[in-house]
């Protein structure tokens, strides 16, 4: 899927053309399973915008782009290689400034993004998180719009991370909370199972191994054999290339 345009619309390309983008195109990496990442190319104001041309070339990227993503996450640490963090909070106001930002998701940003203020334009950050501010003030209008909720993979930024937009009010028309902290247990298994396209089977093993239940508790609870259980994990280890239960645990304990 690809749009033209801003996302969030007229606010978010007010945003970029305040620092001299003319045009973005969006590129939304897709299959049959749903939405895996997204693509968004920018160019100047003096660039001639993007057109149908650009689209189509686009188009035909996703492919493999999809399965170079895959391949980039899974390649990477199955485990943290990094210590989480304490959790931190960024506040965005309704005039779409940033305008407040914790110690501790100060932390998380040079964590993420360890090229800020050295180099790197410090505002690509802040359209970061003006962009999931937006999101979630459609959703506080709109409870069938996209939940502002961001659920990274360990090969990003050396650990998972989660990233949640919360108004501080009904509407969405006052300050927006962004909620940066390390992500584990039932808020990571989504994403970590569609990641390394472990069945909805295998999940099931996974919560009562993660709930500490071991393979006979585990094939009590879903009915089935011990064996089956057994052949499960088996299956889970070859995917994440998990060397036991310890890493596996590890990893889905953030």
């Amino acid at each position: 899927m690809v749009g033209a345009g801003g996302c969030g619309g007229t606010r978010m390309r007010r945003l970029l053309a305040s620092h001299g983008v003319g045009a973005e195109l969006r590129l939304l990496i897709t299959d049959r399973h749903g939405p895996w990442g997204m693509l968004g190319l920018l160019r100047a104001t003096d660039v001639r915008p993007f057109g149908p041309q650009d689209r189509r070339r686009a188009q035909q990227l996703v492919p493999a782009l999809l399965a170079a993503l895959r391949r980039y996450v899974t390649a990477g640490p199955l485990a943290p290689s990094i210590p989480a963090l304490p959790t931190g909070v960024i506040t965005v106001g309704p005039d779409h400034a940033v305008r407040s930002v914790s110690p501790q998701a100060r932390s998380w940003m040079r964590q993420m993004w360890p090229g800020l203020g050295s180099g790197v334009p410090d505002w690509i950050a802040d359209a970061f998180w003006v962009g999931l501010s937006l999101h979630a003030r459609a959703h506080a209008r709109d409870p069938r719009a996209w939940q502002p909720l961001l659920c990274t993979p360990t090969a990003n930024f050396g650990r998972s991370v989660l990233m949640h937009g919360q108004p501080l009010d009904d509407r969405g028309d006052g300050d927006v909370a962004i909620v940066v902290q390390a992500a584990g247990g039932g808020l990571l298994l989504p994403s970590f199972c569609d990641w390394y396209g472990i069945t909805t089977r295998e999940r099931r093993v996974l919560e009562h191994l993660y709930d500490g239940a071991a393979p006979k508790q585990i094939a009590r609870a879903l009915g089935v054999s011990a064996y089956t259980v057994n052949d499960h994990l088996k299956s889970v280890y070859g995917k994440t290339r998990a060397q036991g239960r310890d890493e596996l645990i590890a990893a889905l304990s953030g």
